[in-house]
């Protein structure tokens, strides 16, 4: 039974679908790549140093560096200092635009609403 979700594709102050396609096909570029989804799903569990991603992943420090970067340009990571070391956060507010994107996308479908809904 396909069930309404509470999202809309057209955020407020946003134009055209290829206007908002245009904000949001940067950030979906940063999660796309398998390492730095990597390193959201480990900073979904909490704040961590550099250090403790490279722990936790298995990645160089050089590598989760470089990974990091992109995802801090496109808002979805922020840094706190804290002491020599930069402690890293997921930025929900930012992962929000995507997020109901992509489930707008998938309740268009008889499927997707079946997989996005609960009654």
């Amino acid at each position: 039974m396909r069930q309404g979700l509470d999202v809309r594709l057209e955020p407020v102050g946003i134009g055209t679908a290829a206007e908002r396609a245009q904000l949001l096909a940067p950030q979906l570029k940063a999660m796309g790549d398998p390492n730095r989804l990597h390193l959201l799903l480990l900073l979904a569990e909490g704040p961590h140093s550099v250090r403790e991603l490279t722990d936790a992943s298995g990645m160089s420090q050089t590598l989760v560096s470089h990974h990091l970067a992109p995802l801090r340009e496109h808002g979805l990571v922020t840094l706190t200092p804290k002491g020599r070391s930069n402690v890293y956060s997921l930025c929900c507010e930012a992962l929000a635009g995507p997020v109901k994107l992509l489930a707008t996308l998938a309740a268009m479908t008889p499927e997707g609403a079946d997989a996005c809904c609960t009654p």
